[in-house]
């Protein structure tokens, strides 16, 4: 039943291609887009195989990322030092791709916190975010078996106010002085002057963003930095949830087939150009 409406939907899509109105003016699907929905349904078919190889117990494999293989390491000194673990999710909303994303994070690092029973603080920018974190971290501590150490105090609203949250966050991290700082999320100006803070008070600090503007001043004043879409990835990596690393593979697969599809369209449209040879190997031609 997990891929009954799937099915059903490429069935009803062979239907329509079937008919005569692919031809007709306006009709639901056109005839010269087919190589659009042939790389659609590539992409899909790499995505569903490998979530059905993931779930029927095939090894996947993702490479090592030493920015999410550093937080057992950056929990474990938290632990030794007897200090916080803090985690900042960004500063935007809940509707914010790169805000659920961290969240994904929290959880697998709020499990390591309630089994080392170490101190977790969540500053959040924004009052979605703050009772999303408050769920995801409760859920956690339930989860490991200690949920008489949550505290739901640990996890706070700041405020939205771009720079008045990073003042009111880098406050914090000067009087409690944490051992590890983890900022996964939507991330500004206000990148540098949280990240600067933490290398000041000698915290072990992660951070990710998908901004490229902000990637530079990460790599400057952090020991580890998530980049680009590896931030996406990382629940996938932490969590071994067959789901997300069954879509995280196919997802890869898919693209690897869109770049050699790219090169082999540019390279025929060369050899046309300089060599005349004929167009049948043009891709506009294959999927006419």
């Amino acid at each position: 039943m997990r891929f009954s409406t799937i099915r059903t939907g490429l069935v009803l899509v062979l239907l329509t291609l079937s008919t005569p109105s692919i031809h007709a003016a306006g009709g639901v699907i056109k005839a010269h887009e087919i190589s659009t929905f042939v790389l659609l349904m590539v992409f899909c078919g790499c995505i569903v195989f490998y979530i059905r190889k993931a779930r029927s117990g095939g090894q996947i494999y993702v490479r090592r990322i030493p920015a999410l293989a550093s937080v057992n390491e950056a929990v474990g000194r938290a632990t030794e030092m007897g200090r916080a673990c803090v985690f900042i999710p960004g500063i935007m909303d809940i509707d914010d791709i790169q805000t659920l994303a961290g969240l994904n994070i929290l959880g697998s690092v709020a499990r390591k916190t309630a089994v080392y029973d170490t101190d977790l603080k969540v500053p959040c920018a924004k009052s979605m975010v703050l009772s999303t974190a408050q769920d995801v971290v409760k859920e956690s501590y339930l989860r490991t078996g200690h949920p008489d150490t949550y505290d739901e105090g640990s996890i706070y609203y700041v405020t939205d106010d771009q720079f008045a949250f990073a003042a009111g966050v880098n406050g914090m991290l000067v009087r409690q002085k944490p051992a590890a700082i983890m900022m996964l999320g939507t991330f500004y100006a206000e990148s540098l002057l949280i990240a600067e803070t933490g290398n000041h008070i000698g915290a072990i600090q992660i951070a990710g963003t998908a901004e490229s503007s902000q990637l530079p001043f990460f790599i400057a004043a952090c020991d580890y930095v998530l980049i680009g879409e590896e931030l996406f990835a990382a629940s996938a990596y932490m969590s071994n949830d067959p789901l997300l690393l069954g879509s995280l593979k196919g997802q890869d697969i898919g693209k690897i087939f869109i770049i050699i599809t790219i090169l082999y369209g540019c390279l025929a449209e060369i050899a046309l150009r300089l060599f005349h040879i004929p167009s049948v190997f043009s891709l506009s031609n294959i999927f006419s």
